[in-house]
């Protein structure tokens, strides 16, 4: 199970959040095609991933929701629960904070840091966001192991290397900005503009096929 591709787990999350819809419809039971119509994938992808963790439903009825969710959460969760800081407490680290707000009891911000004199001290979705300087010593009081960076780029580099100093094991970089961490860190990034340039060239490339007239 230690040895699961990042792409698998990636999947593994989507289906769960998938199931955990379904359940609250009153769904028990569900197959490996109606999970792949709602991910956008194939059913032998869904197949593979499910045989991966060695799960297996039945051809009458498929796979039973209950269990494969807490089976998928007991691959992605720790046990024990992690503890996750965001630094940067503007417009995207304050969305970020209030989306993921009670969404897994495994996983909780339970803190901010920020620069700005007007936000340190207060609360947001019930996190204290703390001057930067005390970063790390809260990273230590409070057993954060990762943190969700959403500061200027041009801070991407210098926070990076303050959070792997201070015990960080896992980023979420949301800056445009690539970072470099050690071996013993694992490092995800996301670039929104990335993101959006890709879904402008399968746009502009369909408006171009439609524009092209069919040869006879």
């Amino acid at each position: 199970m230690k040895h699961i591709p990042h792409k698998t787990i990636e999947r593994l999350s989507k289906y769960r959040r998938a199931l955990l819809i379904c359940r609250s419809k009153g769904k028990d039971h569900i197959f490996s095609h109606e999970i792949a119509k709602i991910q956008h994938i194939t059913p032998v992808q869904v197949r593979r991933d499910l045989m991966l963790i060695e799960y297996t439903g039945t051809l009458r009825k498929g796979y039973k929701i209950q269990e494969l969710i807490d089976l998928i959460g007991d691959i992605i969760d720790s046990k024990e629960g992690q503890r996750v800081a965001i630094v940067g407490i503007g417009n995207l680290g304050m969305s970020i904070l209030n989306y993921f707000k009670d969404k897994r009891p495994k996983l909780a911000i339970v803190a901010a840091f920020d620069i700005d004199p007007q936000k340190i001290g207060k609360k947001y979705s019930e996190v204290i966001c703390y001057d930067i300087e005390e970063l790390s010593k809260e990273i230590k009081n409070q057993n954060i192991t990762i943190a969700i960076m959403t500061v200027p780029s041009k801070k991407s580099v210098e926070i990076s290397e303050l959070l792997v100093k201070s015990g960080i094991k896992g980023i979420l970089n949301y800056t445009p900005r690539p970072v470099n961490v050690p071996p013993n860190v694992f490092l995800e990034e996301y670039d929104m503009t990335t993101s959006l340039e890709k879904v402008a060239f399968f746009v502009k490339n369909q408006k171009d096929n439609e524009s092209i007239p069919n040869k006879i």
